[in-house]
C-alpha cells in the first residue's frame, strides 16, 4: 500500500507538470523537485525501521560498525549521485549528468577501499587456516 502512495505522488506531480508545460512552462522544474521531494521525504519515513534492524543484525552478528558506516556512505553517495544526475539530466545537460555518475562512482570505489582491505585480510586469514 505504501508504495501506491508513493506512485499516486509521482502521477500527481507528472500531471501538474504537464498542465503547467502549457500555461507556465518556468514552472514545470520547480514542480517536478517539488514532486521529487515529496516523494523522498514520505520514502525517508521507513528507513528509520530498516536502520533499526540492521543495527540489531550487526549487534547480534558481530560485524564491525565501521564497515556498515561505509556501506551506508556509499549506499547515500549513490542515491544521491542518481538524484542529481536525473535531476541535471532533465534539465537538458545530459553530458554533464554523464561525468556526475563517473565521478560518483569513482567516490564510491574509494570509499569502499576499506571494505575490499578487510575482505583481503579475511581471506588470508582463511588461507593460512588452510
Amino acid at each position: 500500500m505504501h508504495i501506491l502512495r508513493l506512485c499516486c505522488i509521482a502521477v500527481i506531480t507528472a500531471i501538474c507538470a504537464l498542465i503547467l508545460k502549457n500555461h507556465k512552462s518556468e514552472l514545470v522544474p520547480l514542480c517536478i523537485t517539488a514532486g521529487g521531494i515529496l516523494m523522498f521525504l514520505y520514502a525517508f519515513d521507513y528507513i528509520s525501521e530498516s536502520v533499526e534492524f540492521i543495527k540489531n543484525f550487526t549487534q547480534t552478528s558481530g560485524i564491525d560498525n565501521e564497515i556498515i558506516r561505509i556501506v551506508f556512505k556509499i549506499i547515500g553517495i549513490g542515491f544521491l549521485v542518481e538524484l542529481t544526475a536525473g535531476s541535471v539530466k532533465d534539465l537538458g545537460f545530459e553530458s554533464l549528468s554523464d561525468k556526475l555518475v563517473l565521478c560518483g562512482k569513482i567516490i564510491i570505489f574509494v570509499v569502499a577501499i576499506p571494505i575490499l582491505n578487510s575482505t583481503y585480510k579475511i581471506i588470508v586469514s582463511l588461507i593460512e587456516l588452510v
